[in-house]
């Protein structure tokens, strides 16, 4: 392994994560179905349950791939694992099977492992290449794993994140094997009843807050074997489904903040409480409370960088913050980030649409995106067939998370009585029922 000596414990660096074949193929197989996605907006994919078998493959005769799908798809996981670095990232345009593109990832990993890149999970904007060194990674699991939810966490690991992403990687990929875990399962298949039924006593369950909600919503009744502890990221989980998951049984829900950009900034374990820094952050300026808010991070055995945040942060000492909001206009939706304002303009180049508004949800509403459309007046008075008809249009045109799953009509956009642009109610009429 190229990775400078950094103090990081034997545990960690003892086996390099990418020689266990299992977990590298499901890093595989997470990265090369979300590039698949990304290229066929819209459509339906009947894609195998992950992590793929080695016989798979990823032509047209197996998972579908024609030749400009292959080139892209390898672009994609050469530029996350620096299979360039190795020079033979190549083989991949030759090779037609799963196993090989594994094994030729493991090849190359063994040349060059010293850094990762990880795409931010943007759904409407352009996702942004963010580099990170190994060496850094496997230095916050150090601190990770030391952390009091997680101390002696040795059972299963049961994921319902994607590994190729960095909050999956860290949580999925290293600190299993930092911590001298068990098995690492795939549950993103399973209805919430079933994997309650499932769970062992020790066993820790990686979410996002979507995930989490319907695991509390759906699996009431069921009691939870003892000592199952949960983390959650990728979004805010709110306080009373972090309150309720731990009244149902969970022994903790750990809650990281960070992003595709930092890693892990910050972590609690307390429903109401602050966020406390890791260690190797500082705040760059103690007396600052203009955006952007600039944080300092130490490499191991390096110096401190600064890094700029998307978000706004309330401090309440050096060391413990709360999240204000973001600093752009991106929401997050299931744990990937959408633009509200580039649906609007999707929604807006339908012939029908005059103007458009794109907003979250309210909590009691749902976690989705919602619209309200006024429509030109040459537009037909079906507003059944016009909803189906949006739906449709965005459904080709944007990412799951993107589309609004309830659409208002109306002859203005909402306004408030100082003519400011104001929320509005979900009607039973126009709502979707399904995702």
């Amino acid at each position: 392994m190229q990775v400078a000596s950094t103090g990081i414990a034997p545990a960690t660096a003892a086996r390099p994560w990418h020689d266990r074949r299992g977990a590298l193929a499901r890093f595989i197989s997470d990265l090369v179905a979300d590039e698949l996605a990304r290229l066929r907006p819209g459509a339906i994919l009947a894609l195998p349950p992950r992590p793929w078998p080695a016989a798979l493959q990823l032509d047209e005769d197996g998972l579908g791939l024609d030749s400009l799908d292959r080139m892209a798809v390898a672009a994609a996981l050469t530029e996350a694992l620096h299979l360039h670095e190795s020079g033979i990232e190549d083989l991949l345009l030759a090779q037609r099977g799963f196993g090989d593109w594994v094994e030729t990832a493991a090849e190359s990993l063994r040349r060059f492992d010293a850094a990762l890149t990880f795409r931010t999970s943007g759904s409407t904007g352009t996702p942004k290449p963010c580099r990170h060194p190994l060496a850094a990674l496997q230095h916050e699991v150090e601190v990770l794993a030391e952390l009091p939810p997680l101390r002696d966490a040795v059972g299963r690991v049961l994921a319902a994140v994607p590994s190729h992403h960095i909050y999956g990687f860290l949580f999925t990929q290293l600190l299993p094997l930092r911590l001298g875990a068990g098995e690492t399962i795939d549950v993103r298949g399973l209805t919430a009843p079933t994997l309650r039924h499932q769970l062992r006593a020790g066993d820790l369950v990686i979410g996002h807050p979507t995930f989490w909600r319907l695991f509390a919503q759906h699996g009431r009744g069921t009691p939870l074997p003892q000592g199952v502890r949960g983390v959650s990221s990728t979004a805010p989980c709110p306080d009373a489904l972090a309150l309720g998951l731990v009244e149902q049984g969970l022994q903790s829900l750990l809650q990281v903040y960070g992003s595709s950009e930092t890693a892990g900034i910050g972590w609690r374990d307390g429903a109401a409480s602050p966020f406390a820094l890791l260690p190797h952050w500082q705040r760059a300026y103690a007396e600052a409370s203009a955006a952007p808010e600039i944080l300092l991070r130490s490499g191991p055995g390096g110096p401190f960088a600064p890094v700029v945040l998307q978000d706004h942060l309330n401090w309440r000492d050096p060391k413990h913050f709360t999240v204000a909001g973001r600093t752009d206009t991106a929401v997050q939706v299931g744990g990937v980030n959408v633009f509200p304002s580039q649906v609007r303009l999707c929604l807006c180049d339908h012939p029908a649409v005059a103007d458009a508004a794109v907003r979250l949800m309210a909590p009691h509403e749902g976690d989705r995106l919602k619209a309200f459309v006024v429509l030109h007046s040459r537009a037909g008075p079906d507003r059944h067939a016009l909803y189906a008809e949006l739906d449709a249009w965005t459904r080709t045109r944007l990412p799951v998370p993107a589309r609004p799953r309830a659409i208002e009509f109306g002859p203005a956009l909402p306004v408030d009585n100082r003519g400011k642009a104001c929320d509005w109610s979900i009607g039973e009429s126009f709502s979707a029922s399904g995702g």
